[in-house]
């Protein structure tokens, strides 16, 4: 079963899903506002992404202070799940993030 990482009231993440259950695939969305990422979860992720991770074009990254935004990665995602870029999908395609061309090809096929 694949899962969609992001936030409901996302547009890119709200597309991503149709997508992804209309073309079949069993899919769990989980949303990182109401549902924060454990610990873990945001090691792997930033793991594999690194810095791109971080949505440093969001408000909640424009509200931060700059001795905020120097702060480590992962503890400013655990602070601020909305500073996640989205949405990040797993599933049959690997582990990707946002919803571009090579992930809907990963994804879809």
């Amino acid at each position: 079963m694949s899962v969609l990482y992001g936030i409901a009231s996302c547009d890119t993440c709200r597309k991503a899903r149709k997508a992804l259950e209309n073309s079949g695939l069993e899919m769990d969305f989980r949303d990182v506002r109401a549902a924060p990422l454990s610990g873990a979860e945001i090691d792997r992720f930033l793991a594999e992404f690194g810095g791109r991770l971080l949505n440093t074009r969001s408000t909640t990254w424009r509200g931060l202070s700059e001795d905020e935004r120097g702060g480590a990665p992962a503890d400013l995602l655990a602070a601020h799940p909305t500073l996640m870029k989205r949405p990040v999908i797993e599933g049959p395609g690997g582990l990707t993030l946002g919803w571009d061309k090579a992930a809907q090809t990963a994804h879809l096929g």
